[in-house]
Parts: C-alpha cells; structure tokens; sequence
C-alpha cells in the first residue's frame, strides 16, 4: 500500500530493516467440542481421535437432500473433547504463548465459532474452572514475581513503547498518583468479585522456566472492544454526567515507528498481582456490550481484545536498579482475543439494533476469512495479492502477527447440536483453510545487559554480611533486635542525682558507678562499631576485587559470546546446509523415483512400439498379398469381361447383319415392285440365292464365327402401276412438246429418302443411317 507525497502529508518512512529468517511455523489450530445442553438433543459431531473430528448430517437435513448421508471429517492440530478440563487445554493452547512472551516473543491467540460454542468460557472460564486468560496471568506472575520493578519505573509512552525511569522520578510519580487516584495496591487476598473468586487452584499453578534473573519486569494490560467496526476501551475512566451522559468515544489505529498497529489513546494499567490485572480485565467486562438472543442468553456484540504486555529491561552493573537506557527495554504482547459469533438472523430473529450489531460481526469474520484465503494463495501460488487487512479493523490490527510479528492460535469452538450443523459445517472449513496458511518464525530479541548472576552475587554478598554481622553481635536484619539495640537497651538508667545532704554518701557513689557503666557499655560500642567498620572495609574491598573481577570475566564474557555467536551462526548454517542437503536428498529421491517410473515407462513404451512396428509390418506384407491376389482377381475379371463383351459386341453385331439383310431383302424386293411398271412385258427374275452377292466384307470374329460389314447400299424404287399410266400420258403430251418425266423423278426421290430413313432408323445402336456399320467400343 503506497502513499502518495502530497502537499501537507509526510511522506513515509520505509519501513525498518528486520531480521531476516526463513522459518515459517502453521497457524496453530484446535478445536474443542462442548458437551451437549440436553441429554435428548441430536448429536452431529463425532471425535474420531485427538487430531480429527468428524460432522454428521443431521437427519432433518438428509430428508431435505434426497436422502444423502454426509460424513465430513476434519484435521486439527489437536482436538479435545468434551471431558477436557482448562488446565489441559492451557498446557497445550496458551503455555507455550506465555513462555514466549516472558521471552521477549509476541503471541496472538483467539477463539472463533458459532454463538454458544463456547468460546467466553473458553477464554475466561468460571469458578473453579478458570479459563486461558487468567490462568495466563497467573502464570506471567508466579514466573517474573521476584523480579518485578517497582511501580512507575516503567511507563508508556503512548506511541507503542516503553520509557525507563530513575527511582527518585519513580516515586514522584507514585506519591503524585496516590495524591490523585487511590492507587491499587499489590491485594494479600483475592479481593475482586466472589463470582469469580477461587479461579485457579495452588495445585494447578505453573511457572516458566528460564526466567532471566538479572532483568527487571513490569506488566501492563489494556482492554478493547470492537463493536460495529469501531474501538473502544473499556478501562478507560470517564466523568459521570446524570444529567447528559456522553458516549463513549472511539479510538484509532495507528502505526508505530516498527510499522506495527496499536490502538491510540488506550489506557494501560500497570498491575502487580494475577488479583490485579484481574480485577481490572473484570472492571472492563462489566462494560462490555452483550445482549439476550434466541441462541445465547449472554450473546458477545464485540469482538474483545484483552491486551498484556511485558516490559523487561536489564540491571545495571551493581544488580541493584533497572539500567537506564531506552533502547535495551524489550517489550512483547499477549493478545487474547474473544471474537463475537457468528450467527444467522433467520435463527436469532434479530431487527434494529441487534441487526445491524449481526451484520457488523459477520462482515469483519467474513473480511477474516478473506485475508485468510488471499494469504493462503499467496503462499501457495506465489502470488502478490494485497491482502485486504484494511477492510476491519481485527484484521487491521492484528496485520503484524500474520507478517510475522508472533505465533498465532487459533481455538475453534464447536457446539455439537445439529441445529447449528450448517454453521459449524462453514466454521470448519475456515479453521482447516486457516491451517494452511504459514506465518514467519518469531526472531529471538536478546537482552544485551551485564554479566549474568548480578542479583544472586548481591544477594550472596547480603547474605554473607548479615552472617558476619551477627557472628559479632551485629545487626542481623531491620525487624530483629540486633546486640547493638541490646547494648543500648542495657545502658544502666541515672540514678537520681538530688544530694539530700551534706553527709549523703550514696548518691554520689551510685552516680559514679552507673556512669562507669555507660563508659564501659559505650567503649564496647565503639569497639563494635570499629570491628563493622574493618569489615564494611573489607567488604568494599573485596567487592571493589570482584568487581574487578567481574570486569574482567564480562570481558571474557563478552569474547565468549561473540564466539558462542559464532558457533550459533555456523550452527545455524550447518542446519541451514543439513536441511538444504535434506530437501536437495529428498528432491533428488523424488526426481530419481521420476525417472524410474519415466524409464519403466519408456520401456513398456519401447516394447509397445516394437510390437506395433511388427504388427504393421505384417500388416504391410499381408496387404502386399492382398494387392497382389485382387490385381490378379482385377486382370482375370477385366479378360473375362473384355471377352465377354467381344462376344456381346459380336452376336449383337452378327444380329444387327442379320437384320439388314433382311431389310435388304426387302428392299430388293420393293425395287422389284417399284421397278416392274417400267419392264411392261418382260417379269424380273430374282437371282438364286447362291449367285446373290452381298455388297460387304466377311471377316472372322473371336468367338469363332464371321460378321459381314456391308460397303454400299443399293436404292429401291416402286412404281405405281396407276401413276404410271399418268407418267406414260404425261410424258406423251407435255406443253413444250418434252415427255414429262418430273412426276417420276419426284416418286422416285421420294422413294428413295423414305427407305433410306426407314432403313437407318433399325439399323440399331451401332449403325449410322447409311447402313455403314460403326463398331460398338466395349
């Protein structure tokens, strides 16, 4: 997110330089199943083992599905139960984030599920079952109790960090904020509300382990609520108006110099006592807004964030007060936040105001949701999505965390009643996209103080003096009477000095033995005093030796610890290299495992086209000797057809032959006819058959037998024997005087054409109408 230079605006600043570290750690998920409220009430959540849980449909949803049974399972990091006690839930969730924070690590944890899952009891328990939060205090304080500075010594300096004050400025503050306010004092007993009296029982303490002993700590909370996408503090103390009571008003975010979120303006409460700080997270509870709901009688309308930081800074060189520089002051956060539920309006038949307050939940757990899964696909598709932190101010405020800022935990509360399956159903789906989603490894902050064990050294040399002391009749301590008190006490009393007389001889003597006395008694005293002297002396030399000493072994220290820095950089390479060589085996085994399976492939293909090759092969050959076999089967058939065709051609040609003999015959005998009127007496002999010759040529044909191909056509005429008595008068008188011989000439033609046409028209296919005959082609 970029902003713009413009006029009036600061530009800014780019953001610090942090330590690189390449470890990412999964959002821890877990899930916790409440019992049922009633015995009769149907289950639809089944814990399969301690890391997976699984939902079933209920059977009102299965008739609305077609009769479908759906069984879902999850995977969590851990799941638990409903006979999982607090305590087991603390040692596994929230333990591990107070180690961390006494560690100069931040830590984010919050519980999320569906309204009346369980997740205020969850964070803040009940009597006798106290929840993660104070048993987070109680642990903070058993672990940094003897170490804690005193009041003021520390303070905020309301841009999200710590300032170290001297003691004289310390008290000044004090005295000033007791001549205000009553300032709490460090309670013997537990004095808030006896609701909530006796939450952690002596037996279920824990300590930290690892505590440094030469830091100085200070805790400070703060508590926040997000109602309606605006914050507010709950700790903060506003003046009473019965008569126009003001709103509260609400903070806002901003960024520190470190570029991370902090809510301005929020009151921090520096507390003592685990009693303390939870007197004060009650006195913010009772204001937090709840409402009464179809589903929760106790319904939370705000997202709350319950806030603990640990200011922790080293001792100086005597071990005594807090080493006076700002930027040795380490300062990490706990935040535990309970989110609101999620709900749907249809169940909660909420209108107005708890409408609105629903809306306002589901779109900043929606927003939640969405940041998850853009995180998710960055990580997993190397993508560069922004992730839309900016759209609530939860995920506004907690961007750090997820950018590597701390741990983050997540606590799923599930309410096993089949009225809430729909929506228990969407919850688990986010917690096990949620666990996908990577966030960097925390980077260890050392303290760079003194060397270590100045307050057991001072204590030590305390100890010693006070030994000594009393082995010479010394003061022992400030509360018992020391020999010094003792010889003061036994200082003989003055008698009375009052002489009665001139002959009083009493008076005077016991006056005088009694101040023998106290001489006696005050040279012992001085004596006493000398001998402490010598050994205060001696002391102050010793010390002035050790801390010498001590000088030259936080020197050695010091060479030790850049060594010890050294070995822990190439250990850490060596590590880096060692997993590096690890991933590179393991790719290396992946890509060999590849290769085998690629070769066996290659292989089985190998043989596969081998196989194929000879089978295409064969299938070649035997085609060849199809080809083959059909050109032989083709030629045969084709010879076959040709003859028979030649023989078709020849009969029909032999036919059609036939035929025009036949018509010749007919024509000759027409022309007989035709030709008789002009032979008056003389009749036409035919010839006789073996002396007609026919006009053509004979030649043999394949079959066997001859054909005749005819090479002229003779023109028969026929004449009337009437007309021709007209042709014969005609002829005689004409009017030039000519025999008329046109009317013969004009039958003749006539004749002529007639029998050429009819003699062409059946001469078949094959024959032109001149009687010529054309070869048929075959």
């Amino acid at each position: 997110f970029s902003v713009c230079n413009r006029k009036g605006k600061t530009p800014r600043r780019p953001p610090p330089k942090k330590p690189s570290n390449n470890q990412k750690d999964p959002v821890g998920v877990y899930c916790r199943a409440r019992p049922l409220g009633e015995e009769d009430e149907e289950c639809c959540i089944e814990v399969i083992s301690n890391t997976t849980i699984q939902l079933h449909a209920p059977d009102g949803l299965k008739a609305n599905r077609n009769g479908e049974f759906k069984e879902t399972q999850y995977s969590f990091k851990k799941v638990f139960g409903i006979k999982t006690t607090q305590m087991e839930l603390f040692e596994d969730v929230a333990k591990p984030l107070v180690e961390d924070l006494i560690h100069c690590k931040n830590g984010l944890l919050f519980t999320y599920g569906v309204t009346g899952s369980g997740k205020t009891y969850t964070m803040t328990g009940s009597p006798g079952q106290g929840g993660l939060l104070p048993r987070s205090l109680d642990m903070i304080f058993n672990s940094i109790s003897p170490y804690q500075a005193k009041r003021y010594v520390f303070k905020p300096d309301d841009k999200n960090g710590m300032e170290v004050q001297n003691q004289v400025d310390a008290l000044l503050d004090r005295q000033k904020r007791e001549s205000q306010t009553s300032v709490p004092k460090t309670p013997t007993t537990r004095r808030f509300d006896p609701e909530f009296a006796d939450m952690i029982s002596p037996e279920e303490a824990c300590k930290a382990s690892g505590v440094d002993e030469d830091s100085s700590y200070s805790v400070f909370v703060s508590y926040i609520e997000i109602y309606n996408n605006y914050i507010y503090d709950l700790l903060e103390e506003t003046p009473f108006d019965p008569i126009k009571p003001k709103p509260p008003q609400s903070k806002i975010l901003r960024e520190d110099q470190n570029h991370n979120m902090y809510v301005a303006g929020c009151t921090e409460v520096e507390v003592k006592s685990t009693e303390e700080a939870f007197e004060v997270f009650w006195r913010g509870q009772k204001k937090r807004r709840i409402a009464n709901t179809q589903l929760n009688r106790e319904s939370s309308r705000s997202h709350s964030v319950f806030i603990i930081k640990l200011a922790q800074a080293p001792l100086d060189a005597d071990g005594d007060n807090v080493l006076q520089d700002k930027s040795q002051v380490n300062v990490s956060q706990l935040c535990l936040v309970d989110l609101a539920g999620s709900e749907r309006t249809s169940r909660t038949r909420a209108e107005g105001s708890r409408l609105r307050e629903a809306g306002n939940i589901n779109q900043s757990l929606m927003t939640l949701r969405t940041c998850i899964e853009v995180l998710r696909e960055n990580q997993m598709c190397g993508t560069n999505k922004m992730v839309p932190y900016r759209d609530s101010k939860v995920t506004h405020l907690f961007k750090n965390y997820f950018d590597g800022e701390g741990k983050v935990r997540m606590v799923v509360c599930v309410n096993p009643k089949a009225d809430d399956y729909e929506e228990t159903l969407l919850v688990m789906r986010f917690a096990e996209m949620t666990q996908e989603v990577e966030v960097a490894r925390p980077v260890d902050r050392p303290i760079c103080g003194f060397a270590a064990g100045r307050r057991q050294r001072n204590q030590a040399f305390k100890e010693e003096l006070t030994r000594r002391l009393e082995d010479r009749g010394g003061p022992v301590d400030g509360d018992s009477p020391t020999v010094l008190n003792q010889l003061l006490q036994s200082f003989p009393p003055l008698p009375p000095c009052e002489i009665s007389g001139p002959n009083d001889n009493v008076t005077l003597p016991r006056l005088i033995e009694a101040l023998e006395k106290r001489h006696k008694v005050r040279q012992m005293m001085v004596e006493e005093y000398n001998k402490t002297g010598k050994i205060i002396t001696l002391f102050r030399t010793q010390d002035s030796n050790l801390l010498s000493k001590e000088n030259f072994i936080q020197e050695q220290r010091g060479r030790l610890g850049e060594k010890d820095k050294m070995i822990q950089n190439q250990k850490n390479e060596i590590d880096r290299l060692e997993k590096k060589s690890k991933m590179l085996e393991y790719k290396i085994d992946i890509l060999q495992k590849t290769t085998n399976i690629y070769e066996e492939d290659k292989r089985s293909l190998q043989q596969e086209l081998e196989s194929r090759e000879q089978r295409l092969q064969r299938e070649m050959s035997e085609k060849r000797r199809m080809e083959s076999r059909m050109q032989g089967i083709v030629t045969d058939a084709k010879l076959k057809w040709e003859k028979e065709c030649e023989r078709r051609v020849n009969a029909k040609q032999l036919e059609m032959q036939n035929k025009l003999w036949v018509k010749d015959e007919k024509l000759k005998q027409l022309k007989a006819i035709v030709t008789e009127g002009k032979t008056e007496n003389q009749q036409p002999k035919r010839p006789s058959r073996e002396k007609d010759k026919v006009p053509g040529e004979v030649f043999k044909t394949r079959g066997g037998g001859q054909a005749v191909q005819f090479t002229d056509i003779e023109t028969l005429k026929q004449e009337n024997p009437l007309a021709a008595s007209r042709k014969r008068r005609s002829s005689e008188t004409g009017p030039d005087g000519e025999p008329m011989e046109g009317n013969w000439t004009d039958v003749e033609t006539r004749c002529s054409v007639a029998l050429e046409m009819r003699a062409g028209s059946n001469l078949g296919p094959g024959y032109q109408h001149h009687g010529y005959p054309k070869r048929r082609k075959p």
